[in-house]
């Protein structure tokens, strides 16, 4: 036990390990939750496309599209619907990967509860009217709806880089195990919007409601967030982890050594991209693999019996193994990365564990992915290529994970929120880079 004297307001208060927050994780369980919120939502927007396909189709056809499971068995597709997917990437990785860019240099000059609650009622007002257009017949105005929905999708994403950032960055002020919490949150998002689209094939729901279903689901979880964030910055163990050090003046007990003095005014940007770049490279590299061929490729393998009328083959494989395994096993690599810490403050051993998944490259181009005009397929049993997801999700959460935890903790502590944003941009441009890099690939196949 120690006791903080903040000489601001002369309060002096005690952080005591019976604290609420700290013996009941409530800390923990927040941050695991708000990590969760920052991509849910957006997980929910992009598997609803059986709706967006059905909002751009050919309104003068009675047939255009037959959905099965989360592709398409295509017989004539309007030009949006051909280009959605594609302006949909671009409309939200470019704008994410230059605002966590622009957070992790500029934002420690606003207020961190500004950034975080800006961003979360931004994103739940976008939501709400996402949520409304379900129901609204545009039909007649496709085009302008089309337009209304990319707006919609760029400002969506540069509010949820500024929260991912902001969340980020305010971890990197908590120990790791809090940092693996939102890590981990994001991941079982991942997980959740995978289970609602298998549940709503299973249940035969049309496109409009399953998507009011999925942005229901969001707009709940964002006010939940709202009120869960709200409730932890007025804690004692929140605000001790928050105040910078150098305003507090520390009694230890006897036998415990004081921290090192802290000069606020030397933050430098350059000298904590100094500190954290290997770790960068090595969370760009996991993501630039990974985003390559998920959900590009791995959408695109089929069962080698697809097409002989077994329900599994035909409806639910593709939504099973390419969504719902990768999501689970990684969020257990993350959670995994969480317990073992291993290995430990090693930029070096992260970055060449990061490259050598490039492994997986020649393994998923080989698998059965359809159409294909160049390359043969030489893995054509089901088993194989599951096995090959559950390793390729596993590593991208494990290694993520543990790369994310360390970064910060090679900084002082006035650095770390700075240092935490700074991944989370490499995290950004490794996405946006796996993005671009996954259309050349399914050409390549």
């Amino acid at each position: 036990m120690f006791e903080i004297e903040n000489k601001r307001g002369g309060v002096t208060s005690e952080v005591l390990c019976t604290d609420a927050y700290n013996k009941y994780s409530i800390a923990y369980i927040i941050f695991y939750f708000l990590g969760m919120t920052t991509l849910l939502p957006w997980n929910f927007f992009i598997t609803a496309d059986d709706y967006w396909m059905y909002k751009f189709r050919d309104v003068n056809s009675s047939v255009t599209v037959t959905m099965l499971g989360n592709s398409s068995d295509v017989i004539s597709r309007t030009p949006l619907q051909k280009s959605f997917t594609a302006y949909l990437s671009v409309a939200s990785n470019v704008p994410s990967t230059i605002f966590l860019i622009l957070n992790s240099a500029f934002a420690h000059k606003i207020s961190i509860h500004s950034r975080m609650l800006g961003s979360f009622v931004v994103i739940l007002c976008l939501f709400v009217i996402t949520t409304v257009f379900v129901h609204v017949d545009t039909d007649a105005y496709q085009y302008d709806f089309f337009y209304v929905t990319m707006a919609i999708v760029i400002v969506l994403n540069m509010a949820s880089a500024v929260l991912t950032g902001g969340l980020f960055g305010m971890l990197g002020k908590f120990s790791t195990a809090y940092i693996s919490a939102a890590s981990s949150g994001q991941s079982l998002g991942g997980v959740f919007a995978a289970l609602a689209e298998i549940l709503s094939l299973w249940l035969g729901a049309s496109p409009q409601l399953s998507a009011f279903v999925y942005f229901m689901v969001a707009n709940v979880f964002l006010v939940l967030s709202i009120v869960c964030y709200l409730v932890l910055i007025r804690a004692v163990f929140f605000k001790y982890h928050m105040e910078p050090k150098p305003q507090l003046s520390v009694q230890y007990e006897p036998g415990c050594l004081p921290s090192e003095e802290i000069n606020l005014n030397s933050l430098s940007y350059k000298r904590v991209l100094s500190k954290v770049w290997i770790y960068g490279l090595a969370v760009w590299m996991a993501f630039l693999v990974s985003l390559s061929f998920y959900p590009a490729i791995t959408v695109l393998v089929e069962s080698k019996n697809k097409g002989h009328g077994n329900i599994w083959n035909d409806k639910y494989f593709v939504p099973v193994v390419a969504y719902l395994i990768f999501s689970i096993f990684d969020y257990l690599g993350r959670v995994l990365a969480g317990w073992l810490l291993l290995p430990k403050q090693n930029a070096r051993a992260l970055l060449l564990m990061s490259a050598a998944r490039v492994i997986f490259v020649p393994l998923l181009l080989y698998c059965n992915a359809q159409p294909r005009q160049h390359l043969p397929v030489l893995i054509h049993e089901d088993a194989i290529y599951i096995l090959i997801v559950v390793l390729f999700g596993f590593t991208n959460g494990y290694l993520v994970n543990i790369t994310m935890m360390s970064a910060p903790k090679a900084c002082e502590h006035h650095e770390q929120e700075m240092a935490a944003m700074i991944m989370s941009a490499f995290l950004g441009v490794g996405l946006s880079c796996g993005a671009l890099l996954s259309m050349a690939i399914v050409s390549l196949i």
